[in-house]
Protein backbone atom coordinates (compact mmCIF):
# COMPACT_ATOMS: atom_id res chain seq x y z
CA UNK A 1 0.00 0.00 0.00
CA UNK A 2 0.49 3.84 -0.15
CA UNK A 3 1.07 6.62 2.04
CA UNK A 4 0.58 9.86 0.47
CA UNK A 5 2.07 13.48 2.88
CA UNK A 6 -0.68 16.29 0.93
CA UNK A 7 0.69 18.99 -0.23
CA UNK A 8 -1.62 20.48 2.66
CA UNK A 9 -0.57 22.71 5.43
CA UNK A 10 -4.10 22.21 7.67
CA UNK A 11 -5.07 24.91 10.95
CA UNK A 12 -7.67 23.46 12.99
CA UNK A 13 -10.22 25.99 14.20
CA UNK A 14 -13.63 26.46 16.40
CA UNK A 15 -16.21 28.81 15.86
CA UNK A 16 -18.24 29.95 18.48
CA UNK A 17 -22.14 29.03 17.82
CA UNK A 18 -22.83 32.51 18.86
CA UNK A 19 -20.27 33.87 16.10
CA UNK A 20 -21.66 32.31 13.26
CA UNK A 21 -22.80 35.44 12.02
CA UNK A 22 -19.33 36.96 11.43
CA UNK A 23 -18.03 34.56 9.07
CA UNK A 24 -21.39 34.33 6.92
CA UNK A 25 -19.58 35.86 4.01
CA UNK A 26 -16.34 34.11 3.99
CA UNK A 27 -17.77 30.54 4.73
CA UNK A 28 -20.10 31.02 1.70
CA UNK A 29 -17.20 31.60 -0.67
CA UNK A 30 -15.16 28.95 0.64
CA UNK A 31 -18.33 26.52 0.22
CA UNK A 32 -19.65 27.99 -3.00
CA UNK A 33 -16.93 30.36 -4.77
CA UNK A 34 -14.26 27.95 -4.69
CA UNK A 35 -12.74 30.08 -8.00
CA UNK A 36 -12.22 33.18 -6.03
CA UNK A 37 -10.86 31.28 -3.19
CA UNK A 38 -6.83 29.61 -3.16
CA UNK A 39 -8.44 26.87 -0.53
CA UNK A 40 -7.60 23.47 -1.25
CA UNK A 41 -8.78 20.93 1.67
CA UNK A 42 -11.62 22.92 3.61
CA UNK A 43 -13.58 20.97 6.17
CA UNK A 44 -16.88 22.33 8.24
CA UNK A 45 -18.31 20.33 11.39
CA UNK A 46 -21.36 21.42 13.25
CA UNK A 47 -21.41 19.73 17.13
CA UNK A 48 -23.72 21.28 19.72
CA UNK A 49 -21.15 23.02 20.93
CA UNK A 50 -18.72 24.88 18.32
CA UNK A 51 -18.02 24.35 14.30
CA UNK A 52 -15.14 22.97 14.04
CA UNK A 53 -13.17 23.71 10.95
CA UNK A 54 -10.21 22.01 9.16
CA UNK A 55 -8.72 24.18 6.04
CA UNK A 56 -4.82 25.32 4.68
CA UNK A 57 -3.69 28.17 4.98
CA UNK A 58 -4.75 29.87 2.47
CA UNK A 59 -8.31 29.37 3.26
CA UNK A 60 -7.08 30.01 7.08
CA UNK A 61 -6.07 33.77 5.47
CA UNK A 62 -9.67 34.23 4.82
CA UNK A 63 -11.46 34.01 8.08
CA UNK A 64 -10.81 37.23 10.31
CA UNK A 65 -9.35 37.04 14.08
CA UNK A 66 -12.16 37.40 16.60
CA UNK A 67 -13.07 36.70 19.97
CA UNK A 68 -15.07 33.78 18.38
CA UNK A 69 -12.90 32.30 16.74
CA UNK A 70 -10.15 29.69 18.55
CA UNK A 71 -7.08 28.01 16.79
CA UNK A 72 -4.88 25.18 17.83
CA UNK A 73 -1.74 25.92 18.53
CA UNK A 74 -0.05 22.92 15.89
CA UNK A 75 0.10 23.15 12.31
CA UNK A 76 -1.31 19.94 10.79
CA UNK A 77 0.10 17.88 7.42
CA UNK A 78 -2.53 15.58 5.63
CA UNK A 79 -2.15 11.79 5.31
CA UNK A 80 -4.02 9.70 2.52
CA UNK A 81 -3.39 5.65 2.38
CA UNK A 82 -3.89 4.10 -0.94
CA UNK A 83 -4.76 0.70 -1.82
CA UNK A 84 -3.18 -0.59 -4.94
CA UNK A 85 -6.78 -2.29 -6.06
CA UNK A 86 -8.88 1.36 -6.35
CA UNK A 87 -12.66 1.10 -5.76
CA UNK A 88 -15.29 2.81 -8.22
CA UNK A 89 -15.91 6.24 -7.64
CA UNK A 90 -19.06 5.28 -6.59
CA UNK A 91 -18.92 3.17 -4.02
CA UNK A 92 -18.40 4.37 -0.74
CA UNK A 93 -15.11 3.75 1.24
CA UNK A 94 -15.43 1.58 4.45
CA UNK A 95 -14.14 3.61 6.77
CA UNK A 96 -11.72 4.23 9.08
CA UNK A 97 -11.60 0.35 10.45
CA UNK A 98 -9.83 -0.45 6.91
CA UNK A 99 -6.86 1.75 8.18
CA UNK A 100 -6.91 0.76 11.80
CA UNK A 101 -4.30 -1.56 12.17
CA UNK A 102 -2.20 -0.32 9.84
CA UNK A 103 -1.83 3.39 10.60
CA UNK A 104 -3.78 4.67 13.47
CA UNK A 105 -2.24 1.51 16.16
CA UNK A 106 1.41 2.34 14.94
CA UNK A 107 1.41 5.70 15.70
CA UNK A 108 -0.79 5.69 19.09
CA UNK A 109 2.24 2.84 20.21
CA UNK A 110 5.08 5.89 19.06
CA UNK A 111 3.02 8.40 21.13
CA UNK A 112 2.24 10.70 17.94
CA UNK A 113 -1.56 12.48 18.21
CA UNK A 114 -3.79 12.44 15.16
CA UNK A 115 -6.69 13.47 13.67
CA UNK A 116 -9.56 11.66 11.44
CA UNK A 117 -11.95 12.98 8.78
CA UNK A 118 -13.49 10.12 6.70
CA UNK A 119 -15.21 11.10 3.57
CA UNK A 120 -17.69 9.28 1.07
CA UNK A 121 -14.68 7.89 -1.01
CA UNK A 122 -11.78 8.31 1.64
CA UNK A 123 -10.14 8.87 4.62
CA UNK A 124 -7.61 11.42 5.91
CA UNK A 125 -5.39 10.96 8.55
CA UNK A 126 -4.00 14.56 10.24
CA UNK A 127 -1.15 14.78 11.99
CA UNK A 128 1.16 17.43 13.19
CA UNK A 129 3.86 18.89 11.39
CA UNK A 130 6.37 18.62 13.70
CA UNK A 131 5.51 14.77 14.10
CA UNK A 132 6.34 13.85 10.77
CA UNK A 133 9.68 12.50 10.94
CA UNK A 134 8.25 9.89 13.79
CA UNK A 135 5.40 8.94 11.24
CA UNK A 136 7.77 8.43 8.66
CA UNK A 137 9.66 6.10 10.47
CA UNK A 138 6.87 4.63 12.36
CA UNK A 139 4.94 3.36 8.72
CA UNK A 140 8.14 3.07 6.33
CA UNK A 141 7.82 -0.83 7.09
CA UNK A 142 4.11 -1.00 5.77
CA UNK A 143 4.17 1.84 3.48
CA UNK A 144 5.07 3.31 0.47
CA UNK A 145 5.64 6.92 1.53
CA UNK A 146 5.14 9.67 -0.91
CA UNK A 147 5.07 13.42 -0.36
CA UNK A 148 2.87 15.56 -2.72
CA UNK A 149 5.25 18.96 -3.99
CA UNK A 150 3.76 20.96 -6.53
CA UNK A 151 0.83 18.32 -7.43
CA UNK A 152 3.51 15.30 -8.13
CA UNK A 153 3.99 12.57 -5.66
CA UNK A 154 7.94 12.21 -5.05
CA UNK A 155 9.20 9.04 -3.02
CA UNK A 156 10.43 9.52 0.81
CA UNK A 157 13.53 8.28 1.56
CA UNK A 158 13.51 6.42 5.03
CA UNK A 159 16.85 5.85 7.01
CA UNK A 160 17.17 2.34 7.56
CA UNK A 161 19.38 2.93 10.18
CA UNK A 162 17.14 3.73 13.03
CA UNK A 163 19.06 3.04 15.87
CA UNK A 164 16.03 1.32 17.84
CA UNK A 165 13.15 3.41 16.62
CA UNK A 166 11.05 0.85 16.16
CA UNK A 167 11.00 0.23 20.50
CA UNK A 168 7.93 1.65 21.37
CA UNK A 169 7.94 5.61 22.39
CA UNK A 170 7.32 5.77 26.35
CA UNK A 171 4.21 8.16 26.94
CA UNK A 172 1.62 8.12 30.16
CA UNK A 173 -1.12 5.62 29.46
CA UNK A 174 -3.89 7.04 27.52
CA UNK A 175 -7.34 7.87 28.86
CA UNK A 176 -9.97 5.57 28.54
CA UNK A 177 -12.92 8.56 27.56
CA UNK A 178 -16.55 7.98 28.26
CA UNK A 179 -19.13 7.31 24.70
CA UNK A 180 -22.08 8.11 24.01
CA UNK A 181 -24.98 7.68 21.14
CA UNK A 182 -27.49 10.54 20.91
CA UNK A 183 -30.48 9.75 18.62
CA UNK A 184 -29.51 11.65 15.92
CA UNK A 185 -29.60 9.45 12.41
CA UNK A 186 -27.19 10.51 9.53
CA UNK A 187 -27.09 9.65 5.84
CA UNK A 188 -23.27 10.01 4.42
CA UNK A 189 -23.55 11.28 0.72
CA UNK A 190 -21.26 12.95 -1.96
CA UNK A 191 -21.80 15.45 -4.45
CA UNK A 192 -20.12 16.15 -7.68
CA UNK A 193 -18.97 19.80 -6.85
CA UNK A 194 -20.30 21.15 -9.77
CA UNK A 195 -24.03 20.44 -8.40
CA UNK A 196 -23.44 22.73 -5.69
CA UNK A 197 -24.88 26.03 -7.46
CA UNK A 198 -27.90 23.64 -7.40
CA UNK A 199 -28.45 23.52 -4.30
CA UNK A 200 -26.27 26.27 -2.42
CA UNK A 201 -29.85 27.34 -0.45
CA UNK A 202 -30.42 24.00 1.01
CA UNK A 203 -26.37 23.74 2.02
CA UNK A 204 -27.32 27.08 3.70
CA UNK A 205 -30.24 26.46 5.25
CA UNK A 206 -28.33 24.05 6.88
CA UNK A 207 -25.31 26.02 7.53
CA UNK A 208 -26.82 28.37 9.29
CA UNK A 209 -30.38 27.69 10.35
CA UNK A 210 -30.07 23.87 11.44
CA UNK A 211 -32.26 25.10 14.38
CA UNK A 212 -35.03 24.70 11.89
CA UNK A 213 -34.13 20.31 11.38
CA UNK A 214 -36.06 17.82 13.64
CA UNK A 215 -33.65 16.99 16.45
CA UNK A 216 -33.80 13.34 15.74
CA UNK A 217 -33.06 13.55 12.00
CA UNK A 218 -30.31 15.35 10.50
CA UNK A 219 -31.00 14.12 6.76
CA UNK A 220 -32.66 11.13 5.44
CA UNK A 221 -32.98 9.35 1.79
CA UNK A 222 -35.54 6.61 0.99
CA UNK A 223 -32.33 4.84 -0.23
CA UNK A 224 -29.69 5.66 1.45
CA UNK A 225 -28.15 3.67 4.80
CA UNK A 226 -28.72 5.67 7.94
CA UNK A 227 -25.88 5.99 10.31
CA UNK A 228 -25.96 6.69 14.07
CA UNK A 229 -23.14 8.41 16.08
CA UNK A 230 -20.80 7.59 18.84
CA UNK A 231 -19.35 10.52 20.20
CA UNK A 232 -16.28 10.30 22.22
CA UNK A 233 -15.35 12.25 25.20
CA UNK A 234 -17.07 13.59 28.70
CA UNK A 235 -14.66 16.66 28.32
CA UNK A 236 -12.42 18.58 25.62
CA UNK A 237 -10.20 16.02 24.79
CA UNK A 238 -7.43 18.18 23.60
CA UNK A 239 -4.54 18.16 20.75
CA UNK A 240 -1.83 16.65 23.14
CA UNK A 241 -3.47 13.34 23.94
CA UNK A 242 -2.76 10.04 21.92
CA UNK A 243 -4.55 6.96 21.19
CA UNK A 244 -8.08 8.39 21.05
CA UNK A 245 -8.95 7.15 17.54
CA UNK A 246 -7.25 4.08 17.88
CA UNK A 247 -9.38 3.50 20.73
CA UNK A 248 -12.40 3.50 19.27
CA UNK A 249 -10.82 2.08 15.73
CA UNK A 250 -9.57 -0.71 16.62
CA UNK A 251 -11.95 -2.34 18.62
CA UNK A 252 -14.43 -1.70 15.51
CA UNK A 253 -11.72 -3.11 13.04
CA UNK A 254 -11.58 -6.04 15.48
CA UNK A 255 -15.40 -6.94 14.81
CA UNK A 256 -15.15 -5.81 11.41
CA UNK A 257 -17.74 -3.03 12.00
CA UNK A 258 -17.40 -0.35 9.02
CA UNK A 259 -17.18 3.44 10.62
CA UNK A 260 -16.66 6.78 9.75
CA UNK A 261 -14.66 8.77 11.85
CA UNK A 262 -14.93 12.99 12.17
CA UNK A 263 -12.51 14.56 14.87
CA UNK A 264 -13.67 17.99 15.62
CA UNK A 265 -12.25 20.59 18.12
CA UNK A 266 -13.39 19.48 21.44
CA UNK A 267 -14.67 15.86 21.00
CA UNK A 268 -14.38 13.13 18.35
CA UNK A 269 -17.23 10.91 16.86
CA UNK A 270 -17.89 7.65 14.74
CA UNK A 271 -20.69 6.81 12.08
CA UNK A 272 -21.86 3.28 12.04
CA UNK A 273 -24.82 1.55 10.55
CA UNK A 274 -27.79 2.22 12.19
CA UNK A 275 -28.90 -1.49 12.33
CA UNK A 276 -25.34 -2.29 14.10
CA UNK A 277 -25.56 0.48 16.85
CA UNK A 278 -26.62 -2.26 19.45
CA UNK A 279 -22.93 -4.09 18.74
CA UNK A 280 -20.78 -1.09 18.06
CA UNK A 281 -21.79 -0.17 22.07
CA UNK A 282 -21.17 -3.48 23.49
CA UNK A 283 -17.89 -3.77 21.75
CA UNK A 284 -16.77 -0.12 22.88
CA UNK A 285 -18.20 -0.96 26.72
CA UNK A 286 -15.89 -4.23 26.44
CA UNK A 287 -13.08 -2.18 25.65
CA UNK A 288 -13.57 0.49 28.41
CA UNK A 289 -13.98 -2.39 31.29
CA UNK A 290 -10.50 -4.08 29.91
CA UNK A 291 -8.64 -1.00 30.41
CA UNK A 292 -10.20 -0.36 34.28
Amino acid sequence: MELHILDHRVRVLSIARGGLWLYTHPLIKLLFLRQRSRCKFFSLTETPEDYTLMLDEEGFKELPPSEFLQVADATWLVLNVLSNSSSAPDVPAVGVTKIAKSVIAPLAEHHVSVLMLSTYQTDFILVREQDLPVVIRTLAREFNIFQEVDGEAEPVACDDNSNGFHRLRHGPSPTVHPIQSPQNRFCILTLDPETLPAIATTLIDVLFYSHRFPSNLLLTSSSGELWRMVRIGGQPLGFDECGIVAQIAGPLAAADISAYYISTFNFDHALVPEEGIQSVIEVLQQRQECAR
